[in-house]
């Protein structure tokens, strides 16, 4: 029991209580219930995304955002049925109640069938120049500049791998060798890497074309110079859960205006706003498609990630934001790759 409420919360929480329930606890889930311990409802990650899609803040309550209706079991349900609740609900984990609608324990859909690995694609783009950072990647490829200790492409791949996510192919163009010389085929990091050479320069999407094989499940595409601490695992489970054909990663970016702004009316001024700041969602380089995505990229030639995703949306195809709320960092320029180092033994220690 002492475990169950240790997911527990009751419904006058934050959002930033929920999380830290959510982030520590292994079931990636929070209970909300009353007083003598009955259940008032449940609350994901993927609830909490949503909400911070619609302007919620972490301080705000939970009440507008937990679902409360959620669908449980009984003691006595069989793993057998669990397993097809889980399917036909597109539900990772469901909370099993007693007589009197208390929670016993969470079943995980995932301790039940014990997957050792996912048959997700990773796809990572590794084949820029990083002129940004010259002259640091003259004599070596951006995604192989040690930060922590060893080479940004590293850290990914080991992220991915620690989520059960272990086929990978890499994008390759400059300095493609030296990529290959480190990796292998990856059996040294635990998982299996293909190399897909680009010949000339195609973009963040127009590689995908080449890919040897087609996927035949959702797959991932990630830019090769990104740390991110975010749940790969979380990130499947929000792109099947909304039924998408393209999820994309979105932050939080802010931008100050450094005047005073003067809000004009006929030429009479009815307000001034000093320095106000704008909040927009930015794309933050990791994806993950759907096959049939792959239909819509032209064959060997030059083809971006935004144009895949104005294309889907004018077929009117369900393109979705996954918001990132954990660590993350482009590693574009200098600045960002010494703010790398001082911070990666705390993000990833």
């Amino acid at each position: 029991m002492k475990s169950i409420e240790k997911l527990s919360l009751r419904p006058d929480a934050t959002i930033r209580e929920a999380l830290r329930i959510i982030d520590t606890g292994a079931s990636r889930i929070a209970l909300v219930t009353d007083e003598d311990g009955k259940l008032l409802g449940t609350i994901t990650d993927g609830d909490i995304r949503r909400a911070i899609l619609r302007g919620k803040s972490l301080d705000d309550h939970i009440e507008e955002v937990y679902f409360k209706d959620p669908v449980v079991v009984s003691a006595d349900t069989s793993k057998e049925a669990i397993v097809n609740l889980c399917t036909a609900k597109k539900l990772y984990q469901i909370p099993v109640v007693d007589d009197e609608g208390r929670v016993i324990r969470v079943a995980m859909l995932d301790e039940i069938l014990k997957p050792e690995r996912y048959p997700n694609k990773v796809v990572l783009m590794v084949g820029g120049l990083g002129t940004r950072l010259r002259p640091l990647t003259e004599t070596t490829p951006k995604p192989l500049l040690h930060v922590g200790g060893k080479p940004i492409l590293q850290t990914i791949v080991e992220r991915f791998a620690s989520y059960g996510f272990t086929d990978i192919v890499m994008c390759v163009n400059y300095k493609a060798e030296m990529i290959r010389d480190h990796f292998g085929d990856g059996s040294r990091f635990g998982v299996t890497i293909e190399y897909i050479t680009e010949s000339k320069r195609m973009g963040t999407a127009g590689a995908l074309s080449l890919l040897p094989e087609r996927p035949e499940e959702p797959f991932f595409v990630m830019n090769g110079d990104l740390l991110t601490s975010v749940n790969f695992e979380n990130m499947l489970q929000y792109h099947i859960q909304n039924e998408a054909k393209a999820s994309m990663c979105v932050r939080e970016y802010d931008l100050q205006v450094p005047y005073g702004v003067v809000h004009i009316e006929k030429g009479m001024i009815r307000a001034i706003e000093e320095k106000p700041v704008h909040r927009f969602f930015v794309s933050a380089g990791i994806y993950m498609l759907d096959p049939s995505c792959l239909d819509l990229i032209p064959k060997g030639e030059y083809y971006d990630m935004p144009s895949l995703f104005e294309e889907l949306i004018a077929r009117d195809e369900k393109a979705v934001s996954f918001p990132l709320r954990e660590y993350w960092l482009d590693i574009g320029r200098m600045e960002e790759y010494e703010r790398a180092n001082r911070e990666y033994f705390e993000v990833f220690d």
